[in-house]
């Protein structure tokens, strides 16, 4: 399973997620351009040494992306959808597809997701953490296909 981060921008959040790919055996896809310096000491020390354990792929624009994806479907976290990803079938080869912080994902890409899910939350309350969303819905994926590890 894949973590696909759209034009990430905080380099906080793109730390937590290369930890959890790191933990969980996920890839994570970097779309770039991303709101900050790759070098950026934050990365790592968001990271630690996890950073040692996660495949990282760099694309240097999202149809560059496009073209590893494959036969993987694109499944699209957004708070515009109305299907649950706790009601939705993952496969063990989905890309869960995230946007970048402060505004998502442009429609014309998110046309091309064979899926859009969103996670519950309480409707007065816009958004989650990017790592946070993205632990929640790499924890479902993971654990519907039976790919937890042990």
């Amino acid at each position: 399973m894949r973590i696909a981060l759209f034009e990430p921008e905080i380099a906080g959040n793109v730390g937590a997620v290369l930890r959890l790919g790191a933990c969980f055996g996920a890839t994570i896809d970097l779309i770039e351009p991303l709101g900050f310096a790759w070098d950026d000491r934050r990365v790592r020390r968001t990271a630690m040494d996890y950073i040692d354990h996660v495949t990282i792929a760099r694309h240097a624009d999202f149809q560059a992306f496009q073209a590893t994806v494959g036969e993987s479907r694109l499944v699209l976290f957004t708070t515009k959808s109305s299907e649950s990803a706790y009601e939705f079938a993952f496969r063990a080869d989905d890309i869960l597809l995230f946007g970048k912080e402060s505004a998502g994902i442009p429609q014309e890409i998110a046309e091309t997701c064979d899926a859009r899910v969103r996670i519950p939350m309480r409707p007065e309350v816009r958004s989650m953490n990017l790592a946070t969303s993205a632990a929640l819905a790499l924890g479902e994926a993971l654990r519907q296909t039976d790919s937890l590890p042990q």
